[in-house]
């Protein structure tokens, strides 16, 4: 077996060749009898697309976006769930150089228009019911799919289109603290990357049935959930429905997964979902990212699986560049990446046990691929070291006397109150140690004698009824159990969390509504 450095150099290295397509590595050189996509319905019936199918209907696309004037260069837009027609139209794309801009269908018309003339994509792909979210003025061209009859238009694609290193591949967007999303620009060598996680991160073997429950509008779908088991020839499971504790493990059983990568959310909805667990349900592997995960999560899936929780360490501006193994041990970087801990105040490395940046060291690591926001460089700037060596991924960690680095918290979530600095890790683990509690969310709240204050959304347990008498006792429990200076000074109990399709949190819609 290749060593896994050189075996990521060896990716780069063909995935970068001059004459290399995108729609070759993705689609054209695998098996054309074996499966690309399988498509899963809320009443588990499902749609299957092999290899073959997938390039003769993305050629087919590609033909119908091409006699609409797409060529190599042009943002090609797209309002479809993660499933069949988004992973044909996504190669269909890449066969003529254009470049992806995947948007979530959930997206009001406003926030449509926003992002298609933030990217200058004149061509959107969708399902009919999302033409009306269009404005007239922001698009040329429209191809409304129809997944149940051929196209209605035909027409000769040209030759797949050979992109270089650093062509763009795909847009993804990610929020903007005061302002608009900001674009990430994907180029064509972060594929190295991609494949680096899903082989060495995720360990997909060729008999695994892989099943990234995501969301087409989060980057961890597009990477991870549509690029990566197409690179490597393997099938892509995706679920057209909400997210349903239920329905996901009937899904897992039906269709025999053996490796799932889901929010922390997930994991907790199914741990109350479930007291046992369906003999024909066999997991290799189980993995997060995204929101912090906590022990106890992990401790609940090795009894409930057999498997543990493994912790996946990136973002949308790096993709995972380390492994966790969700009991609070060492982030292992993936092949490729060098992870490491700055001084809190200077761009060196800090000493053992102190707790500083946790950043990327872009000059060792041959699979970083992020330069920037195109179209936010004072943002762009905060993110690395003036000399551009570091990338400073906003979190917090230690190193200790192995050189291995311990995550401590997300920075761009902790609060600032008073001066004291508040994990909402922390106040949630006390919280979630209350029987009352089903659920919480403890956020900052902009406040301007203290800079910010503690709140907590809280769900109760079924049959518990929320009353001023639980609100004071949850947050004694807080004084008592972590710190006074951590009590929530907002506590209000809600029916539920808002959380994306794929159960993720969304933290920032609890700040803006309480702000």
């Amino acid at each position: 077996m290749a060593d896994p450095e050189q075996q990521v150099r060896d990716w780069l290295t063909a995935y970068t060749a001059p004459t290399t397509t995108v729609a070759h590595l993705l689609c054209d050189r695998h098996d054309p009898a074996r499966t690309a996509v399988t498509e899963v319905a809320p009443d588990l019936s499902a749609t299957t697309l092999t290899f073959g199918d997938l390039a003769h209907r993305s050629t087919a696309l590609a033909a119908v976006l091409a006699g609409r004037g797409v060529g190599a260069g042009d943002r090609v837009a797209t309002l479809l769930p993660l499933g069949t027609e988004l992973t044909v139209t996504a190669v269909a794309v890449w066969r003529l150089g254009a470049v992806l801009v995947p948007l979530p269908p959930v997206l009001a018309a406003s926030a449509v228009d926003q992002r298609l003339r933030q990217a200058a994509a004149r061509t959107v792909v969708c399902t009919g019911d999302q033409t009306a979210k269009l404005a007239p003025d922001a698009v040329q061209a429209v191809v409304a799919v129809d997944r149940d009859a051929p196209a209605a238009e035909t027409g000769q694609a040209p030759e797949p289109a050979a992109a270089a290193p650093d062509a763009p591949l795909l847009i993804s967007h990610t929020p903007g603290v005061a302002g608009p999303p900001r674009q990430i620009t994907v180029p064509v060598r972060a594929l190295a990357a991609f494949h680096a996680h899903h082989h060495y991160g995720l360990g997909v073997r060729d008999d695994d049935v892989y099943w990234c429950f995501s969301e087409p509008g989060d980057p961890h779908g597009l990477y991870y959930g549509l690029i990566s088991p197409l690179l490597a020839g393997h099938a892509c499971l995706h679920l057209r429905a909400g997210f349903d504790p239920e329905l996901t493990l009937d899904v897992m059983e039906t269709f025999g997964v053996t490796r799932l990568a889901a929010a922390p959310t997930v994991y907790r909805a199914l741990r109350t979902a479930t007291k046992t667990l369906p003999p024909e349900i066999m997991v290799r592997s189980l993995a997060s990212n995204g929101d912090a995960l906590r022990t106890d999560l992990t401790d609940w899936a090795l009894g409930t699986f057999g498997v543990g929780i493994s912790d996946h360490y990136g973002n949308a501006e790096s993709g995972i560049v380390a492994v966790g193994d969700g009991h609070g041990g060492p982030l292992t970087a993936l092949p490729g990446f060098t992870l490491a801990v700055l001084d809190p105040l200077s761009d060196t490395p800090a000493e053992t046990g102190t707790v500083g940046r946790v950043a990327v060291d872009t000059a060792t690591s041959p699979a970083w691929w992020f330069d920037g926001y195109s179209d936010d460089p004072l943002a762009s700037a905060r993110r690395f070291s003036p000399d551009r060596r570091w990338y400073l991924t906003g979190d917090t960690g230690t190193v200790d006397e192995y050189g291995a680095v311990h995550l401590t918290r997300r920075d761009g979530e902790v609060i600032i109150t008073s001066g004291y600095r508040i994990g909402p890790y922390d106040v949630e683990s006390v919280l979630l140690g209350h029987e009352a509690v089903d659920e919480v969310a403890v956020y900052g709240v902009p406040d301007p004698a203290r800079g910010a204050l503690v709140a907590a959304n809280v769900v109760t347990a079924p049959g518990v009824s929320p009353t001023p008498e639980l609100a004071e006792e949850l947050k004694r429990l807080v004084a008592e159990r972590f710190a006074e200076a951590a009590v929530p000074q907002r506590l209000t109990f809600v029916a539920h969390l808002p959380k994306t399709a794929s159960g993720k949190l969304r933290r920032n819609r609890l700040r803006a509504s309480a702000a």
